[in-house]
């Protein structure tokens, strides 16, 4: 017969076995930029999915099944909100997911969605807020509150490693100002494939103009893409940029027609793969603001 002091002590190494050790909570996010935001708070405490990953565009993602599978068992839903995945509240329903949703734009300042002329969007603020990186700042904080609430015995190390890269988030948005800041204000101009940027325009003060909406499900009227091009050619812009998950016709046609060059890809909704550019939030955005810097100086 086991006695009782035997018993505790097996049960002992259980009692003091450390909060990383134990079961790491299953945590989803919708598409790669919010993937790498929770990786950098959630680290090797958490076993994370992403559903959309790298180079591939969230607005016209169709969900699979192992997408409902890794819901059904998360603890954690870590999405945008604002309507950008379209899909995601069907998915929760189907899948089924009962964990914690985290919504990463909840308690963020947003601004009013105006679409591009010409094109119809259902009223609402954009979507687009980790443009600004002060904005993101924000998304990490709900982050960080999310995952200790999901996982209390690693919420410490969670507040530590969400204010570790806060410092870094503070960092890059200085960067990114300086950097702008060598643009003369009246060549801070640029045309992409859809219009994703606005929160970059009201953080940093370049002007973006694109045929397409929100969305790069929307298609634009040959009298918008005219009305682009006339403006490219009155404004002289040079800055014309494909992004990695819109098809480049549009903006090839726009540099055809106006005599303006396409410059580097820019990575506006996804992550590239881990051998490209813009593999983290912070390489993505320190590509785009080189390129965009590039571009607008030969305006």
């Amino acid at each position: 017969m086991i006695s009782r002091r035997q018993l505790l002590a097996a049960a002992a190494p259980l009692a003091v076995l450390p909060a990383h050790a134990q079961a790491r909570p299953k945590v989803v996010a919708t598409f790669s930029i919010l993937g790498d935001l929770v990786t950098e708070v959630g680290s090797d405490r958490i076993e994370l999915a992403v559903l959309v990953g790298a180079d591939i565009d969230a607005h016209t993602y169709q969900p699979k099944p192992t997408d409902a599978r890794a819901l059904a068992s998360a603890q954690a839903l870590v999405s945008n909100g604002l309507g950008y995945e379209g899909w995601i509240d069907r998915l929760a329903k189907a899948a089924p997911f009962k964990g914690r949703a985290i919504v990463l734009t909840a308690g963020v300042a947003t601004l009013d969605g105006a679409p591009a002329p010409g094109h119809r969007h259902l009223p609402g603020p954009d979507p687009h807020c980790w443009q600004d990186v002060g904005r993101v700042r924000r998304y990490v904080g709900n982050i960080v509150e999310g995952l200790a609430m999901v996982d209390a015995a690693n919420a410490a190390f969670y507040r530590e490693r969400g204010q570790a890269y806060d410092k870094r988030l503070v960092t890059l948005d200085l960067w990114i100002k300086d950097e702008i800041a060598k643009v003369p204000p009246t060549q801070r101009l640029a045309i992409t494939a859809h219009d994703s940027f606005g929160y970059f325009t009201a953080a940093y003060g370049v002007k973006f103009f694109a045929p397409r909406g929100f969305t790069t499900e929307s298609e634009p009227s040959a009298r918008d893409v005219a009305a682009l091009i006339r403006l490219v050619r009155d404004q002289k812009i040079k800055a014309l940029f494909v992004e990695n998950m819109s098809n480049p016709g549009l903006i090839d046609q726009i540099a055809r027609e106006s005599g303006a060059v396409v410059g580097p890809r820019l990575y506006s909704d996804a992550l590239s793969g881990s051998g490209g550019p813009a593999p983290t939030y912070e390489a993505m955005m320190r590509h785009n603001v080189a390129a965009l810097v590039a571009g607008m100086m030969k305006n």
